[in-house]
């Protein structure tokens, strides 16, 4: 799994810390963390709730382009 950048990116244009995000989306900032760094694989139900903290879909935040991927 690769480091989640969409993610970190769209945090940083809200002028939002990982501790704003997590409190926002009712998780902690390890979480919120783990998540940007690649080591956790959110639900869909928390996926949701970022997106909606964030203003932005599923695919702009979660989604792997297929140059993304490693085969």
């Amino acid at each position: 799994m690769s480091k989640n950048l969409k993610l970190k990116a769209a945090r940083a244009e809200r002028d939002m810390t990982q501790k704003a995000l997590a409190d926002a989306a009712g998780v902690s900032r390890q979480t919120i963390n783990a998540i940007e760094q690649g080591e956790y694989n959110p639900t869909i139900k928390l996926c949701l709730t970022i997106c909606r903290v964030l203003g932005k879909t599923l695919d702009e935040l979660f989604w792997e382009d297929e140059e993304d991927e490693t085969l």
